[in-house]
């Protein structure tokens, strides 16, 4: 698959890009992909969440009434479940959310989500570029010339560029990483993908490996 490279004014360089069929166009495996962000969601997860149960609330153990002939049901503690203030039953308890998946697997995912975006058109692929300082102006410019304005984004460069990473921080439809921290996730929450012609590369090599 062809696609054109351009700058970051919006201008067509001339150049173009083949993306490899191999990764592009494989023929996606939505299950790979929902298990790849099911796991990258679940990592995201603290896991420190906590409530009391009945052995650790502070309160008295006395038994409120006797067991019979009161007309009423039988009442053990102050610290039942059923009283306001009492233990909560089967309440949360901390614990660790992560699973472990195959890497091929994870490999399939991207792949496949890579080629969802090559489908529907949503890559452009950039010349090479910096900026001299790092502003949230420089960035702005870039998305306006590829007239993406009101859209998610996610830029991906071989390698890290720190006034690329520090002009696009402040702003909410932006994000950008490298190659190597390439995620299913990250490539489903932006609606273009805009890759750099040195990426694209990289992005390849790290497949074949």
């Amino acid at each position: 698959m062809e696609v054109k490279v351009i700058d970051i004014t919006g201008k067509e360089t001339g150049k173009t890009v083949t993306l490899a069929d191999a990764i592009f166009g494989i023929e996606p495996n939505d299950h790979a992909i929902y298990l790849d962000v099911k796991q990258y969601l679940a990592n995201q997860r603290q896991g420190t969440h906590k409530s009391k149960q009945r052995n650790e609330i502070s309160g008295s153990t006395r038994k409120l009434h006797k067991q019979k002939g009161t007309g009423g049901s039988r009442k053990g503690s102050i610290k039942n479940p059923l009283f306001r203030g009492g233990g909560r039953i089967f309440g949360p308890q901390p614990r660790d959310y992560s699973f472990k998946l195959n890497k091929k697997l994870k490999s399939l995912a991207r792949q496949s989500a890579l080629t969802y975006k090559a489908i529907e058109s949503n890559i452009v692929v950039l010349e090479d570029f910096s900026f001299d300082t790092a502003k949230t102006k420089n960035y702005t410019n870039l998305v306006s010339g590829l007239k993406l304005n009101d859209t998610k984004t996610l830029l991906v460069l071989a390698e890290g560029n720190k006034n690329v990473y520090l002009s696009s921080r402040n702003l909410p439809k932006a994000k950008v990483i490298t190659a190597s921290e390439l995620s299913t996730y990250a490539l489903l929450n932006a609606s273009k993908l805009l890759l750099t012609t040195s990426s694209v590369k990289t992005i390849e090599e790290s497949f074949a490996k």
